[in-house]
């Protein structure tokens, strides 16, 4: 790259030095991996110059003859600097844009989520040729969210710089959704985890034992109906004339179950993050 800036440096100077004798009349465009022809005006031997992205070439010509460059040395999209050498010169500048979409680049965050979040999903795309060039050319991505046969989203996005994105709430459903990005017959696939969100309604039951106070949760769910996941931590507190006894203890198969040693008139509350349930009034043994 350095080398490149070096070169271009060197010869605009060298066509400010010069007059130009010469005309060179660069095509309007070209696309990346095509061939292009440009043609050149006088006669005699002269010396050609093309310096551009991944390229640093010279190579005799003659005059009035039409110079052809090779698709291989234009792979790379950008602007490629063109000079024609003999007792004077002349520069021009080609042009080469990215050829038609080949591949999708397709970033989704997060690979997990809580169910029914607003705006908690979000991904871009970007379209590449396949040399591996970003089409800038606008170009319409369809972005799918589907769990099963049911459709969480569908988005038709026009790219800009080369880019297109969305944002979208997840579903109410836990379990595995497929994100697709998709440009005519490419398509890009990523796995989206919904899992259950917080509890909700919370609702314990319990009672006096010889060795204290038995409570347990009804099964856990969140607000749309998911099972709350084994593990998560459901904290119970006893209020009586002692004092307080609080017992945090994981979800298993659904409830979650405590034992507390308190023997007098209780008052027991159950909570699980933000989310505060019944309380439980359980009097003393007589």
């Amino acid at each position: 790259m350095r080398r490149y800036f070096l070169l271009c440096a060197v010869f605009c100077f060298a066509g400010l030095m010069f007059s130009s004798a010469q005309e060179l009349r660069l095509p309007d465009s070209a696309t990346a991996g095509d061939d292009a022809t440009i043609p050149t005006t006088g006669s005699g031997k002269a010396t050609l110059y093309v310096v551009g992205p991944g390229i640093s070439r010279k190579s005799d010509i003659n005059l009035g003859e039409e110079i052809h460059l090779a698709g291989q040395d234009l792979r790379s999209a950008g602007a490629y600097l063109v000079i024609v050498c003999s007792s004077t010169c002349a520069d021009a500048t080609l042009y080469v844009s990215a050829a038609k979409p080949f591949s999708l680049a397709f970033i989704l965050h997060p690979s997990r989520v809580p169910v029914a979040r607003n705006d908690a999903v979000s991904g871009v795309a970007f379209p590449f040729d396949q040399f591996h060039n970003l089409v800038q050319a606008p170009q319409t991505i369809n972005f799918e969210l589907g769990a099963g046969k049911s459709s969480i989203l569908s988005k038709s996005v026009r790219t800009q710089d080369g880019a297109a994105w969305f944002r979208a709430s997840s579903g109410k459903a836990a379990g595995m959704v497929q994100v697709v990005a998709s440009l005519g017959d490419i398509s890009a696939k990523r796995a989206l985890q919904q899992v259950a969100s917080d509890p909700c309604n919370l609702r314990i039951t319990g009672g006096r034992t010889k060795n204290g106070i038995t409570v347990q949760t009804e099964p856990v769910h969140d607000c749309t109906g998911n099972p709350v996941p084994d593990g998560t931590i459901v904290t119970f507190t006893a209020a009586g004339p002692q004092g307080k006894t609080t017992v945090d203890a994981p979800i298993k198969q659904g409830v979650a179950r405590a034992q507390m040693p308190v023997q007098g008139a209780e008052t027991v509350s159950v909570a699980s993050g933000v989310v505060i349930g019944n309380e439980l009034r359980i009097g003393a043994l007589p």
